[in-house]
């Protein structure tokens, strides 16, 4: 027998998985247990994720057990006063979640670092506000955020509230993969208690993200929340007792939930997908809402990190809204509720420059980052200062965070302030489209579209292909800049170069003369690219709404359906 299989049997604690790899090697499943035991779950900035099931290349308790031991070591090692600091721990409302927390929390306090462990399922917010509420050293959700029910993961905070970055995520791996060879140290959860080890997060704690979210300055704008009917739902996860708490504290009664979807079910049986931007994901809070005749359908992803959001539309029918569109009417609601010139805001860089070009005309200081919240998080921590103050960031795959109390995405914050935006608006005889609209007149009609390409499994690397024989031309039009953050340079059509500022990354982003952007992402694990889109028109003064974003969606079509043709033509 492979001796790494019989040394996982010897490890793990859980029959249930010890079971199921006696099974595969009964049934000779040698592709099955090849694939388990290829490797280990990577770690890295965004912690573990995975398929759960038997063997290192897989999410159970020895790989959780194993995981927290090396983030104990690490952080013992390179956080002043790591062990009295100590860790918090939360957990969505997945399988085996519960436990994984729990496993987590006794491999840390057999380290001797206090723990502060939820009692019950929590939204992942609530653990990012811990980190900084509670001065820990660091924080760890267990949560698989909306991927599919087989599905869980292992979430990590460090110190300053915001996830990890590099090199953190590098040291932790490398004390994790020491800690699978060596004894794994566990203390019962009864004696940390009794020992001072461990402290439970109870209803109290709860509360205490609740009223530092009531009491923030940014939801003292009450314009007539009993004007406003809200569907809401937590997708089979965790989020609804805490959002609709939020919402009914400042002013919104007319709050329903979908009463299948309001508990944690692991199963998530009513949707085929858990996450909200998924087509038919919000079906059921849109009928709900048509039924009511509400304004909005809102809905917080299962561990409620996440926020989206479908309005009426004047002929009755609810249209969701893009991940950009929230975040520039999130974006400009705030900015015209503070003194502009001394915020700070920003996006990543495949989000809309919508944003950005707002924050330019109303004297905001504006920043973009790669992918992802670890970094836009931890980039307005560096940047900020007293002549601007963070207020505002967001990513297009629906990931906002407002303020500073939550230095990562916080879906139910966020339901709160957009519930708060419509509101005033609806006050006013407006509507979220209204206010849309009102957006694209002044600053410009930014319109984004984003497909993904699946090619030969022996395909040649695209992004080198393309950084080999760079495009003059796109849709027939002339390419002036090219961003190769992998070179870390900017490209301009007179030959000049500069650096760009930010960590080398395998994205190519191509802007065009009529001001269209084009960004690659090619996969770095199976042979895919993400391709982004964004076309910029303006709308004339006589010109309808409807007619203008006509135009424009016709002027995408063309250049998603030439630039694909392009990229197919590739070896």
């Amino acid at each position: 027998m492979n001796p790494n299989v019989t040394h996982w049997l010897e490890r793990d604690p859980d029959p249930r998985t010890r079971e199921e790899l006696q099974y595969l090697i009964e049934e000779k499943m040698l592709d099955e247990i090849e694939d388990r035991f290829k490797g280990r779950l990577e770690f890295g900035t965004a912690g573990l994720r995975g398929l759960m099931g038997c063997g290192p290349n897989r999410m159970n308790r020895l790989v959780i057990q194993e995981t927290a031991t090396g983030l104990g070591h690490y952080l013992i090692r390179h956080v002043k006063n790591a062990v009295s600091k100590g860790v918090i721990i939360g957990y969505d409302g997945r399988f085996d979640s519960k436990q994984f927390a729990h496993d987590t929390a006794s491999v840390l306090a057999a380290l001797g670092i206090k723990v502060y462990i939820t009692s019950k399922e929590s939204p992942t917010p609530l653990i990012a506000f811990g980190v900084k509420h509670l001065n820990t050293a660091a924080g760890v959700v267990v949560t698989a955020s909306h991927n599919p029910p087989e599905y869980n993961g292992f979430k990590v905070y460090w110190e300053n509230g915001a996830q990890i970055i590099p090199p953190h995520d590098r040291g932790i791996a490398a004390e994790i993969e020491d800690a699978s060879t060596k004894a794994i140290p566990l203390m019962c959860l009864d004696d940390a208690k009794k020992k001072g080890q461990l402290e439970w997060l109870s209803d109290e704690y709860f509360n205490a993200y609740r009223r530092s979210m009531v009491n923030s300055p940014i939801l003292g704008n009450h314009t007539n929340p009993a004007c406003l009917t809200i569907a809401y739902t937590a997708m089979h996860g965790v989020g609804a007792e805490m959002a609709e708490g939020l919402l009914h504290d400042i002013g919104f009664k007319n709050v329903l939930s979908v009463v299948e979807q309001r508990r944690p079910d692991p199963n998530f049986p009513t949707v085929k997908f858990p996450n909200p931007e998924e087509d038919g994901a919000m079906d059921k809070v849109i009928e709900m809402a048509e039924s009511l005749k509400a304004q909005i359908a809102c809905a917080n992803d299962p561990d409620a990190d996440r926020f989206a959001a479908a309005v009426q539309q004047p002929n009755g029918q609810y249209k969701m809204l893009t991940g950009d569109q929230i975040g520039v009417l999130l974006g400009h609601y705030l900015l015209t509720k503070t003194d502009p010139t001394k915020q700070l805001v920003g996006n990543t860089i495949v989000s809309s420059r919508l944003l950005g070009k707002i924050a330019t005309e109303m004297g905001a200081k504006h920043y973009e980052t790669l992918t992802g919240f670890k970094w836009l998080s931890n980039m307005a921590m560096q940047i900020e200062s007293e002549e601007h103050q963070f207020l505002f960031a967001y990513e297009e795959a629906i990931g906002y965070t407002i303020g500073k109390q939550v230095w990562d995405k916080d879906g139910i914050f966020t339901c709160a302030v957009f519930a708060q935006l419509a509101a005033e608006a609806y006050n006013q005889n407006k509507t979220i489209w209204d206010y849309l609209e009102f957006l694209y007149r002044k600053y410009g009609l930014y319109l984004n579209a984003q497909k993904s390409i699946h090619l030969e499994p022996d395909s040649k690397p695209i992004g080198d292909q393309l950084r080999k024989n760079p495009p003059s031309r796109i849709a027939g039009l002339q390419v002036v800049q090219i961003d190769d953050f992998k070179e870390s340079l900017r490209f301009y059509i007179d030959e000049l170069t500069q650096p760009l500022p930010y960590p080398a990354s395998d994205v190519v982003i191509y802007y065009l003369e009529d001001q269209s952007r084009i960004i690659i992402r090619p996969s770095g694990t199976e042979p895919k690219v993400k391709c982004y889109y964004e076309v910029v028109g303006e709308i004339a003064q006589q010109e309808s709404y409807l007619d203008a974003m006509k135009r424009v969606e016709s002027q995408m079509e063309t250049l998603v359906s030439q630039h694909q043709q392009s990229l197919s033509q590739l070896d």
